[in-house]
This record gives C-alpha cells, structure tokens and sequence, in this order.
C-alpha cells in the first residue's frame, strides 16, 4: 500500500508520486502520515519535509516555507509557500 502525496507552491507542482511516508514540519511539531491517516489539516512552518519512498529508504528532504497540508481519504497536500 501507498500514500499519494502532493507538493504545491504557487508557482507549479513540485512533486507528485506514491510514497510510503511523509514527514511534515506542522505549526504544532513534526507529524508523520502514512496511507490510511485518519483525515485532517494543519499550518506547517519553514522546515524540510522528508518523503520516504519505501519503508526502509533514504528520506528525500525538501526545504519548504510556510503553507498547509491536508490529509485525506485520497492522500497528503501540502501547499506550501516556496518548496526548494
């Protein structure tokens, strides 16, 4: 099983591919969604968003600024301000 994840700025999709987990750095702390996350949404602050493409890889790091991410029935959105 995977989770879609998105990544969005403004400008254009960033990133668009069948993960197995998402790090985000949410408002609140850091939070990790896998498929099946029970749905939701938050405010993420400036950080680097970690994408694990299989269970046991490397994360993809990705620095991101301010945004929003929202989990739901069809995977995590996160809209973010800048994505780099």
């Amino acid at each position: 099983m995977a989770l879609h994840f998105e990544l969005v700025t403004p400008q254009k999709l960033v990133l668009s591919q069948d993960v197995h987990m998402v790090v985000v750095p949410g408002s609140e702390g850091e939070f990790g969604v896998l498929e099946g996350h029970a749905p939701f949404m938050s405010t993420i602050k400036d950080g680097t968003l970690k994408v694990y493409a299989t269970a046991n890889a490397e994360p993809q790091s990705i620095a991101i600024e301010g945004g929003f991410a929202e989990v739901s029935e069809t995977g995590l959105t996160v809209l973010a301000e800048r994505a780099e």
